[in-house]
């Protein structure tokens, strides 16, 4: 089947569903992890040291260098700002919906491949992951761009993809560490156990690429061991003679999973099933029923595809039984979650039974509709008036589209859900949030021809300062420090008012820049978006100019 209307449709839609990514591109980096990651970036040019990760005041081990060194490149290329940090992800966002496309074609047909691409675009933690930018973008692309060039090298195609292959999960492991080859790998794995195709562990095909990966992650080999290993004088998580390599290859993966390493977390073996409910919006049902359908339904079970369905299960089963959870893990599934979705949405394009999901999707955008209008009269979001009636817009117009197709009218709600959702929090929200980034207001107010002038923090923590600041900034952790750091005068702090009051009262010669208002805007607290407890729950932050 080769639907007509997915064919007419679906380059409108999507470049529907890219559009709604582009403003998070354009907004401030946000704290605490994405300010950071930039930060590091900004480190590499600046130093121009591409082999020693420098952040949060000192060696910096906990990721691998792939993100970062596109970052750096892309600062490189068009300068260090936001939008050239979050440049890069996108265009593997972009690339990624393009692998996407291909695996769904290749495994199923051209209808879903499209379906899945529509999913994807517009999925809530991908599309917030193309604002809030970390290693996510990176590691999702790498990994289904990996498991389709796999594809072509068991249907013994171009030579090509068996380099092609191992070079994107050679990114993956950069990126995330080498337990991104579960992911990858698993569902070929179970593949050939199911279809008992034992012959294929002695395949040359995958012992090249397992040789050419190696091969590829050579220059993250030699960073670790040239900043780490080599100097086991460092202090890492508080102990000497830490191992760059072992940790890539144990602590920052098992160690993890056994909660034995440096970095430690606590979990729930139910976190990614509710977390992925909201994460997956607005698709959560379709997903939730497109699991049930292969379980119990599905009458075409072609074993190749479970290269998608056993790596999203070993994966989210591992991410389950880990100790460390965060919600953002899961995006790497989301093309694997897309694809098992719009396999559902195919099928049941013709049944009676799809017209219920197009009234749950309408229940879905109504619901959403009053939950913004809600959240912008709770803060008192300046324009509230103008976003209301944008999001009212396009839900009553969404409900005057007649169509009789029921395919058509559940992406016309989901992608109608998806455009109150990114108006709102691209063009209202987050701009609203960001004014109480503290870090970033401060830097704002130190001109670029200021850049050479030393700067430092004390006494509070910004990653969006240390980013945003023009030139290089020091974080200062004693008194003794910070009465050196004084004696390079002129030069600008970033501190707390008492910090403030004290030198002040000492007879430092500093002049008071800015008075920016802080709140940790990715813990979000009923009294700091009531507008009118707000005031009761910010702390003022100072940004001193020391003269000579």
């Amino acid at each position: 089947m080769n639907d007509p209307f997915l064919k007419r449709y679906f380059p409108w839609l999507l470049f529907i569903g890219i559009a709604l990514n582009v403003p998070g591109l354009f907004l401030d980096i946000i704290e605490p992890d994405g300010a950071l990651y930039a930060t590091i970036a900004k480190h590499i040019v600046l130093h121009r040291d591409w082999i020693n990760l420098f952040g949060d005041g000192h060696d910096w081990l906990d990721k691998p260098h792939f993100p970062f060194w596109m970052a750096a490149i892309s600062y490189k290329i068009f300068g260090i700002t936001g939008f050239t940090y979050k440049l890069p992800a996108f265009i593997f966002f972009l690339i990624g919906l393009r692998y996407t496309y291909l695996l769904g074609r290749d495994l199923y047909n051209v209808d879903v491949a499209r379906i899945a691409v529509l999913v994807s675009a517009i999925a809530l933690h991908s599309t917030l992951f193309n604002f809030d930018v970390r290693a996510e973008p990176y590691l999702t692309t790498c990994i289904i761009a990996a498991i389709w060039h796999m594809l072509l090298v068991y249907r013994k195609e171009h030579w090509g993809h068996i380099v092609a292959a191992a070079l994107f999960a050679a990114c993956a492991i950069m990126t995330k560490g080498i337990f991104a080859l579960l992911t990858i790998t698993g569902g070929w794995a179970i593949f050939w156990l199911v279809t008992g195709q034992f012959r294929e562990l002695l395949n040359w095909r995958w012992w090249l690429m397992l040789v050419l990966c190696f091969l590829f992650i050579l220059p993250e080999l030699y960073s670790l061991y040239a900043q780490f290993d080599l100097h086991p004088e460092k202090v890492v998580f508080g102990k000497t003679n830490v191992s760059g390599i072992r940790f890539f290859f144990w602590d920052s993966q098992f160690g993890r999973f056994f909660n034995t390493g440096p970095i430690k977390g606590k979990g729930s073996a139910t976190f990614f099933l509710h977390t992925t409910l909201w994460a997956f919006l607005p698709w959560s049902v379709g997903l939730v029923a497109g699991i049930i359908y292969l379980i119990k339904s599905d009458k075409n079970r072609q074993p190749v595809r479970w290269i998608v369905y056993g790596s999203a299960l070993l994966t989210f089963l591992l991410f389950s039984l880990s100790r460390f959870q965060l919600p953002h893990y899961l995006v790497i599934l989301f093309p694997h979650f897309s694809l098992i979705t719009a396999y559902y949405l195919y099928q049941m394009a013709g049944a009676s039974k799809l017209k219920i999901f197009v009234h749950i999707q309408s229940g879905i955008l109504v619901l959403t509709f009053i939950l913004i209008a809600g959240l912008l009269y709770i803060t008192g979001i300046q324009n509230a008036i103008i976003a209301v009636a944008i999001c009212g817009v396009i839900v009553v117009a969404n409900f005057f589209i007649r169509v009789k197709n029921p395919l058509q009218q559940l992406l016309y709600k989901a992608y109608a859900t998806g455009a109150i959702m990114y108006l709102f929090l691209f063009l209202f929200f987050y701009p609203f949030l960001l004014q109480y980034q503290s870090g970033r207001q401060a830097a704002k107010v130190i001109p670029i021809e200021h850049k050479h002038i030393p700067t430092a923090e004390y006494g509070s923590l910004s990653y969006s300062f240390e980013f945003y600041a023009p030139g290089d900034v020091s974080l200062i952790k004693t008194q003794n420090d910070l009465q050196n750091f004084i004696k390079k005068a002129p030069c600008y702090l970033y501190t707390t008012p008492a910090v403030t009051d004290s030198l002040l009262r000492a007879g430092v010669p500093a002049e008071l820049k800015a008075v920016p208002q802080h709140f940790h805007v990715t813990r979000l607290k009923g009294s700091f978006l009531n507008q009118k407890s707000r005031s009761g729950v910010l702390e003022p932050r100072n940004l001193l100019f020391i003269k000579n």
